[in-house]
């Protein structure tokens, strides 16, 4: 072990004296500091905002004045999903998806006020998030001072020496492993020291840890591989083009493959199309403002038989507002259908691209980062019907106001005049129909049991550098 030591610390002054290594480090060490300071003051403004905004908005609904209670329905409420903890280092599809909707009836509204509108978080390159530093830069800076580990020993003529004198060839590469790891510890610190942060903000311990845990065998994977590729070359500048060619076959050009594949394997309709056929679907239910659309007739029949009554004007309940719940629930179990649709074709999508982890550390790190942040699509997902309930919920809720609390003969006389228009009205008191909305990831241990392939595919990662170094030991000669 005195031996490995003595290597590593050998590795660390030369990094010193040549100036390179501590250059690097000081420029990766600033740029992910930042990074993580900039990220984390905006997630902790953002969820300070959205909480005022959501307090704001349920307080608008409820202090709206008399109203027809349809019209309520279309005044609408917003809900806002607040950033997790761990989305400081890891916004994940976040900056993409959108984190508020304004929720109305007879229609389901997608998530909005994103950073941008892009096709996948998983394969844009348009913040520079901590985890993004992380994924892609630091292997690049674990390269550029690592290419050279192997060849500059061998270009020197120091390596036969140190064979001749009886050194271990494992305890060489050993040491020169353990330096790069050191180096990559030292890149990891920051996001280890916010992943802490975000536990001691609520975030599960456990969590905190797998996070931390992942991206040390992502940096130990790129150190091994590093290694492995100056132990095989005979040239520091061969092995840093080779080095360089990995970096961008398996951080960028593989991601860019798999994202196209995913789309190409489990196609989606855009959204054109969508909207035409969801209209088209619609079309058939009927007009639900209209009570004598053909499409309620047999609806009609029904409640005159149900209460024995010869016309609608006898019913005990407003047949307009029977309409429209009856049409509510209609239209919403259609939406609902293209909805699940939607959002199966986006999670076999990300699934087809989550398996590119078997032939991309990056893409498996990735994976892993935004199912231990709550920041995937399945949370995302998860918000969505989270807010889908709440919208149906509370329009019902007005309906039924409409229904039992407003005589038929003044709703539909409401148009003819002034008189009439505030007669076709409601207490406000009737509005506190809002059920509390606060979204949260899901439970630690459950994101962790979601997490378990990706941890493998970094598993089976890390044994196949380790064989690679092991077949290029051999080198050392």
């Amino acid at each position: 072990m005195k031996v490995i030591t003595q290597i590593m610390l050998d590795e660390w002054r030369y990094w010193l004296r040549s100036k390179l290594g501590i250059t690097v480090l000081a420029i990766t060490l600033v740029i992910t500091i930042a990074a993580v300071i900039v990220n984390a003051m905006e997630m902790r403004q953002a969820a300070e905002e959205r909480q005022t905004l959501q307090k704001t908005a349920e307080a608008r609904f409820l202090e709206q004045p008399d109203r027809h209670p349809h019209r309520m329905v279309h005044y609408g409420h917003y809900v806002f999903r607040a950033p997790s903890p761990l989305s400081i280092v890891e916004p994940g599809v976040d900056a993409y998806t959108g984190t508020s909707i304004f929720l109305e009836g007879h229609r389901q509204n997608s998530a909005m006020f994103a950073e941008q509108r892009q096709s996948s978080g998983m394969t844009r390159f348009s913040s520079l998030s901590p985890s993004f530093l992380m994924q892609v830069l630091a292997p690049l800076f674990i390269l550029l001072i690592g290419y050279a580990s192997m060849t500059r020993e061998r270009e020197a003529g120091t390596l036969s020496i140190m064979v001749l004198q009886g050194l271990s060839r494992w305890h060489l590469l050993l040491g020169k492993l353990l330096a790069l790891m050191g180096a990559g510890l030292v890149i990891l610190l920051p996001l280890s020291i916010a992943s802490i942060g975000a536990a001691l903000q609520g975030e599960s311990a456990l969590v905190s840890a797998g996070f931390i845990l992942g991206y040390f065998l992502y940096l130990l994977v790129w150190s091994a591989l590093v290694l492995a590729v100056s132990t095989m070359s005979s040239k520091s500048n061969s092995s840093f083009a080779v080095s360089l060619g990995i970096w961008l076959l398996l951080c960028i050009l593989i991601p860019r493959i798999g994202s196209s594949v995913a789309a190409t394997v489990e196609p989606s309709l855009g959204k054109l199309e969508s909207d035409f056929a969801v209209l088209e679907a619609l079309r058939k239910l009927g007009d639900g403002h209209n009570a004598a659309d053909p499409a309620f007739e047999q609806l009609k029949k029904n409640l005159l038989a149900q209460y024995d009554a010869e016309s609608v004007d006898e019913l005990p309940v407003n047949f307009r507002g029977v309409v429209a719940e009856y049409s509510e629930k209609k239209l919403t179990n259609v939406l609902n259908q293209f909805a699940e649709a939607r959002m199966e074709e986006e999670r076999s999508q990300a699934n087809v691209l989550r398996n590119f982890g078997w032939l991309s550390p990056t893409i498996a790190v990735r994976s892993l980062s935004m199912m231990m942040a709550g920041t995937n699509v399945e949370t995302h997902h998860r918000f969505l019907r989270d807010a889908e309930t709440l919208r149906f919920d509370f329009v019902q809720s007005l309906n039924q106001i409409h229904r039992d609390h407003l005589d038929y003969k003044t709703d539909m006389a409401r148009s003819k005049s002034k008189a009439s228009s505030l007669a076709a009205r409601v207490s406000s008191d009737n509005w506190s129909v809002l059920s509390e909305f606060e979204f949260k990831p899901e439970p630690g241990t459950q994101r962790l049991e979601n997490s378990l392939p990706y941890i493998a595919q970094l598993l089976l990662w890390c044994v196949l550098v380790m064989v690679m170094l092991k077949y290029t030991m051999r080198r050392v000669q």
